[in-house]
């Protein structure tokens, strides 16, 4: 069997997270999200950031992304966000299925510029045009960088000055918070809605949705019943999120794989390997040869994300899982190759 490197949702749950459900595998409670798990979580949750806002769980990314960002949007509003997101390039338009446009704006190692943004409004000028209404981002990128709190409210502050809200794709959240000194309390006050990721951080299955408080928010469980995003069996959610949410698990998780990402990286550095960007998160994209990349696919799962003449750049994925003894072999595996 070939050692994974693909992604970070490629095993069944963290055993704590298992041992959790396994406890209440014979508890009998109420569906929706209405059950006390899912209350606890939630006040979990607030205890950490306050209680100016409304918490929802969900299954997964693509569909909290769709709901969250079709719930705020009027039929002629659109979503700002770089090229690289996920909600443009890796959900299968879910989010323009609703019939909202994605409006591309111009990055700079994967983070969104205060420059793009302006001049994605500077041509949207009328009601001829779509409305840009809500500028998305991810934390961390889909290429493991990670905004600053100076650049996140750089960003907030432009879009309260041109009447936007901001939301953040957090599915990998907390390896960005993990990466950084700021602090899940720091960061809620920023954005204006946010998800914390589950599914790729331990979770069997799913995402947190964080809401600030607004008439807008309070009808939220109607979007999310109609898009099919409640689940019946809320619970399953809500008892996952009290195991990561219990000791600092989730973020436990999440400084583990951050620091299996580093040890790689400088493990590839040494070998004089270069990098598309430089990350501190679980998200690594060195840049191979094709001679390399073929010989490595015998023995590891990775994703070749640019496929180019003579190279490539592939992603290398770390989780709570990876074990050390792989990576040292994964290098030794490709010092042959060079």
């Amino acid at each position: 069997m070939k050692y994974s490197f693909l992604n970070d949702y490629n095993t069944l749950a963290h055993p704590k997270v298992f041992e959790y459900l396994q406890k209440y595998i014979n508890e009998a409670n109420v569906g929706y999200g209405l059950d006390e798990h899912s209350k606890n979580a939630k006040k979990m949750i607030l205890d950490k950031i306050g209680k100016d806002y409304d918490v929802h769980f969900l299954v997964g990314g693509t569909s909290a992304n769709k709901i969250v960002l079709s719930h705020f949007l009027k039929p002629y509003e659109a979503v700002i966000c770089p090229e690289s997101a996920h909600i443009n390039r890796r959900e299968t338009g879910a989010l323009e299925a609703t019939g909202h446009k994605i409006l591309t704006a111009k990055s700079e190692d994967g983070k969104i510029t205060l420059e793009g943004i302006k001049e994605v409004l500077a041509e949207h000028t009328d009601e001829h045009m779509v409305l840009p209404r809500i500028v998305s981002i991810s934390y961390t990128t889909e290429y493991g960088t990670v905004y600053s709190k100076e650049e996140l409210k750089d960003i907030a502050d432009l879009c309260k000055a041109n009447n936007l809200l901001l939301y953040v794709d957090g599915a990998r959240l907390t390896y960005g918070l993990a990466a950084t000194a700021l602090s899940l309390k720091e960061f809620a006050k920023i954005p204006d809605f946010f998800t914390i990721g589950g599914t790729k951080a331990g979770a069997m299955l799913g995402e947190a949705v964080v809401l600030k408080k607004s008439k807008a928010a309070e009808n939220f469980r109607f979007s999310l019943k109609q898009n099919g995003g409640m689940l019946a069996k809320g619970f399953l959610i809500g008892i996952q999120f009290e195991a990561l949410l219990t000791d600092n698990l989730l973020l436990k998780i999440c400084e583990d794989a951050n620091k299996k990402a580093v040890y790689l990286k400088e493990k590839l550095k040494e070998l004089n390997i270069e990098f598309l960007f430089d990350s501190n998160t679980n998200l690594q994209f060195p840049i191979l040869s094709n001679k390399a990349v073929k010989a490595l696919k015998e023995k590891y799962l990775f994703s070749v994300w640019e496929p180019r003449k003579n190279d490539a750049v592939i992603r290398l994925v770390t989780t709570y899982d990876t074990d050390i003894k792989m990576i040292d072999q994964f290098v030794g595996d490709l010092r042959k190759e060079l």
